[in-house]
């Protein structure tokens, strides 16, 4: 048995994503090729995992099901590891992804880390506060590790592995480039060895 090992995968696509517009962050089902990317990923799953960690959002509860369906009896748990909600839902609601753009934009020009958009948003520091929770939860954890959740939140990670994680103002806009520039893709794969904190694949 694999000890510290951990795949991370990225929910498939959902209506959000495919430009619907949404109300509730974590309402948003899949699409059928969010399908399609949930059974491919769920086909790279080559054993049973000793842990499925899983978003409370839909999107990925729904990305999670073809591994449960290829592998009876997996343990499964759900996690805070949502996406980083940094708009508030309130101001947002009825609007789709490209509407959004511009508020998401000007959030991350501000780079204040404590900034809450709303009584319904994460600041940054609170997101960081998660994923440094996430980190020192599943190292404790021995075995095959599979976590569904979220693009930000996992490339949030990968970043915060390679290069320590900060709650500042130039952390947020190193995290916001690269994830611009080289986002985790809706059903991919991510596989993290936490022998040693480093990524590979």
């Amino acid at each position: 048995m694999a000890r510290g090992e951990l795949w991370l995968i990225r929910h498939g696509q959902s209506t959000a994503n495919a430009g619907a517009a949404t109300s509730d962050v974590g309402a948003s089902p899949l699409t059928a090729l969010g399908r399609e990317q949930a059974l491919l990923a769920a086909r790279q799953v080559d054993r049973r995992p000793d842990l499925l960690i899983v978003s409370p959002f839909l999107r990925a509860q729904e990305t999670a099901a073809p591994i449960l369906e290829r592998w009876p009896g997996t343990p499964m748990q759900v996690w805070p590891i949502q996406e980083f909600t940094y708009l508030s839902a309130l101001k947002c609601a009825g609007l789709t992804v490209h509407e959004r753009r511009p508020l998401a934009d000007a959030y991350w020009r501000r780079a204040d880390p404590g900034y809450r958009d709303g009584d319904d948003a994460e600041s940054f520091s609170e997101f960081a506060g998660r994923l440094r929770a996430f980190d020192e939860r599943v190292r404790t954890l021995p075995g095959f590790i599979v976590a569904v959740g979220h693009g930000q939140f996992f490339h949030a990670y990968q970043l915060a592995l390679a290069s320590g994680l900060e709650a500042t103002p130039p952390w947020m806009r190193r995290f916001r480039e690269t994830d611009l520039a080289s986002p985790i893709e809706n059903g991919q794969v991510v596989r993290v060895d936490l022998a040693d904190r480093a990524l590979y694949g």
